[in-house]
């Protein structure tokens, strides 16, 4: 049997980027268990190097889940994006608004349906809400509250949300949806089909529309 060189790399490490593979291994592990399922050992067997190799870009588990839980924001914010592109300015500012924002609600609740896993992870590391999230590539690069935030701005400049009802309002209706998500991911709407969640996800965002209007 011919004998392996040491002196030649190891054949399971191909690739030149090993912190966006053990971020991708991380995400695939996060999706499967969410945020406790990131073991950085894990990522490195996925990767196929040692796990002394990691700490060059992770010096701990710690370090590797926040950026896996950026990837997951990154991923949030993408749906939203995808949802709020389904509505064009068109001559009604006013329904354009209307739109933008449920947009926002059925983008982050269909995302955490589908994804519950990297849903969980997005918000198991708490950053600074306003902080602008390096892992975003989807077209705007904002994250989900900044998103939700351009939503609010188009309804104030539509005339349907007043000034002084402005400051905030991000909370109100940013707690209403992931309220609704919560419930359905693991309290007593776990059960629920998931159409008739988003049923209710719909009846949420106009409600929280018509309330700031």
């Amino acid at each position: 049997m011919k004998k392996a060189d040491p002196a030649r790399p190891r054949g399971t490490f191909r690739h030149g980027d090993l912190r966006n593979a053990l971020i991708r291994a991380g995400l695939s592990m996060a999706r499967a268990g969410g945020p406790d399922a990131v073991v950085l050992r894990e990522a490195t067997r996925q990767a196929g190097v040692a796990p002394n190799a990691a700490y060059r870009h992770f010096t701990s588990q710690a370090a590797l889940l926040d950026a896996v839980r950026s990837a997951c924001i990154s991923r949030l914010a993408a749906a939203i994006e995808q949802e709020m592109a389904r509505h064009k300015p068109g001559r009604n500012p006013r329904l354009y608004a209307r739109r933008s924002l449920c947009a926002v609600g059925m983008g982050y609740l269909g995302f955490a349906l589908r994804e519950p896993g990297m849903f969980r992870t997005a918000f198991s590391v708490p950053p600074a809400i306003e902080t602008p999230n390096q892992a975003n590539t989807a077209s705007m690069g904002l994250n989900p509250y900044q998103l939700l935030s351009l939503a609010l701005d188009r309804m104030q400049q539509a005339g349907l949300l007043r000034e002084k009802d402005r400051e905030g309002a991000e909370f109100l209706a940013w707690s209403s949806v992931h309220g609704l998500a919560l419930l359905a991911l693991e309290g007593p709407l776990l059960s629920m089909p998931r159409a008739t969640v988003l049923a209710l996800g719909q009846r949420l965002v106009n409600m929280v529309e018509r309330g700031l209007s």
